[in-house]
């Protein structure tokens, strides 16, 4: 089995295809522009998903925890996702209010890196950010008990089953638990790859007058 698993790496390929060029003396004074373009034109190169990203926080020990999420928006306030307030993550969060978003395009070989801390939302904004989504995504938001053990998937049937009846039926019904958060910024880096590994990294860090841009190493 070992060995299958490495046979198969050995013979995967990333960035089988023609990849954008990108240069950096052209690219904004601010990260957020330059994000949003990168999102767009990744949605039109069928990069399925683009608004997808990894977040990274930390427990109690300092113990990094990632998973993937979606991202909500980004606007001067930060980038912004959503979840529960008493799961693990929020509960990470509630101790240590710092984070990281990784975004990853193969379509185009670009990613994008964000970290800052991280500011809650009202819960005005919250329970509106909610109601904008689908009627799945207010039934799963009721269904709660996020990251708490579960019994059976026949448990958990039948709690989205009551739950989609419910947001259906009540489709302003509240989830009180669930909560908007925005990292806002520190650090944003942008990476374009290269198919003869000549990969440009642009990095923004915020100071006290805007940001400021620098490239590094790949």
């Amino acid at each position: 089995m070992e060995t299958d698993l490495h046979e198969l790496l050995r013979s995967l390929r990333v960035w089988d295809t023609e990849l954008p060029a990108f240069d950096p003396a052209e690219a904004p004074d601010e990260p957020l522009p330059l994000f949003a373009r990168w999102l767009a034109e990744a949605a039109a190169a069928g990069q399925t998903e683009p608004h997808t990203m990894s977040l990274a926080t930390a427990d109690a020990d300092g113990l990094p925890d990632v998973r993937t999420v979606m991202l909500h928006g980004a606007d001067a306030n930060g980038w912004s996702f959503a979840t529960h307030s008493s799961s693990r993550k929020g509960r990470q969060l509630a101790g240590r209010p710092y984070a990281a978003l990784g975004f990853y395009w193969p379509v185009q070989g670009r990613q994008v890196r964000v970290r800052g801390p991280v500011a809650v939302a009202s819960p005005t904004e919250a329970q509106a950010d909610l109601h904008a989504r689908s009627t799945g995504a207010l039934a799963a938001a009721l269904v709660g008990h996020q990251s708490e053990v579960l019994d059976s998937v026949g448990e958990l049937a039948r709690a989205s089953e009551s739950a989609w009846e419910h947001a259906q039926h009540e489709p302003d019904a509240t989830a009180p638990t669930w909560t908007l958060y925005r990292v806002q910024p520190d650090e944003v880096e942008f990476f374009q790859g290269d198919a003869r590994r000549r990969h440009v990294r642009l990095d923004y860090r915020r100071t006290d007058g805007g940001w400021a841009r620098q490239l590094l190493w790949p």
